[in-house]
């Protein structure tokens, strides 16, 4: 295994400042702003997650802002960035901030790990970009690009792949400049060596990439045990009475959409037709009291939206009654809710 490779490092921290892309996290070394940036960016690309950091630092430009914010607001401003719990737990870690470390940052990896949603990919960003510690960060894209260069196929989601790719990524890392060097890794990944159709004929490691030379290049790095997808028919109800008002409830307990606002719902073992859907709603009692309704399919085929372990095969049904014997909101202020991306884009395309 590489050890304290000089070579490695300068190479790829000259290529970095070369070609590294212009973000405004990069503009700073407080932790906060570090901190957002990396929250926001996990499992989302950057082009999507750049309007959203520029939309947190504008709404809340300190961490006791964001700390003192109603959790609501936190997942409206969210919305549509999904993997919901990084919502939460990024309102939560503001909150021990303040409270438990006064407002101040902890500049060091072992106390950012205490953070609520804080990992040790997280810790070790923020750790070595603000406070210049040699914390090793370990991404997909840093699997991605060791697997790759030195022909690593050790399952990168196994307890013995986590602990040798850390090991690996430590090894290499230049410890007088883990800022440059972790930043490097990881835009190496994202922009040249990506999953598909990597650049290698302009890399400056084709030369020794075993994954080039074996041509393995589509085959590394190695993942193991995927998760079944689960399919799930939802039938969303959109409840339109005279008066103009709606029903919105918001999903508590534990779950991917915890304290966001849905439309009532049917889940059935596949699609509904009309008929069963009417029977459905009446034998759950989704209407009180409601005799006459005039039921409208809004979509003929399924919507799917998929999720990391479901696909939800999902058909909205317009419904409307004279009046309701339900809690209800005026339907113009359905905006004001935060709702999964599903959600907001039915009444992006249906809501004036």
């Amino acid at each position: 295994m590489p050890k304290n490779n000089p070579v490695f490092a300068n190479q790829l921290i000259e290529w970095y400042l070369d070609n590294k892309r212009a973000m405004p996290w990069r503009e700073t070394k407080n932790p906060y702003f570090i901190w957002l940036s990396e929250i926001i960016l996990q499992q989302t690309r950057v082009a999507q997650g750049l309007p959203y950091y520029l939309a947190f630092t504008e709404a809340y430009p300190t961490v006791q802002q964001l700390a003192a914010a109603p959790q609501e607001d936190i997942l409206k401003l969210w919305q549509g960035l999904g993997y919901y719990s990084r919502a939460r737990n990024l309102h939560a870690a503001a909150q021990m901030v303040v409270t438990d470390y006064n407002s101040i940052f902890p500049n060091n990896y072992r106390e950012l790990l205490k953070l609520k949603g804080v990992g040790d990919y997280t810790a070790s960003a923020i750790a070595s970009i603000c406070f210049d510690e040699p914390a090793a960060v370990v991404d997909g894209n840093v699997y991605r690009v060791l697997s790759r260069i030195f022909g690593i196929d050790t399952p990168i989601n196994s307890s013995q792949g986590i602990k040798e790719f850390k090991k690996l990524a430590s090894g290499l890392m230049d410890r007088d400049r883990p800022a440059d060097f972790n930043q490097a890794i990881m835009e190496f990944g994202a922009i040249q060596c990506t999953p598909k159709n990597p650049y290698c004929l302009h890399c400056v490691f084709n030369d020794r990439c075993v994954a080039l030379q074996k041509s393995r290049i589509h085959e590394l790095p190695v993942k193991i045990n995927k998760t079944k997808v689960k399919k799930r028919y939802l039938n969303y109800i959109f409840i339109k009475t005279a008066s103009g008002d709606t029903v919105l409830q918001q999903r508590t307990g534990k779950g991917i959409w915890q304290g966001l606002y849905e439309f009532p719902f049917i889940e059935a073992k596949g699609p509904l037709g009309e008929d069963r859907f009417r029977e459905s709603v009446k034998s759950q009692n989704l209407l009180p009291n409601v005799i006459e309704m005039d039921i409208t399919r809004y979509n003929d085929t399924p919507i799917v939206h998929k999720l990391s372990h479901q696909h939800l095969y999902t058909t909205f049904w317009i419904v409307d009654v004279a009046e309701i014997d339900r809690e209800t909101i005026p339907v113009h202020s359905i905006r004001n809710y935060p709702v999964p991306v599903l959600i907001a884009n039915f009444i992006e395309k249906n809501i004036d």
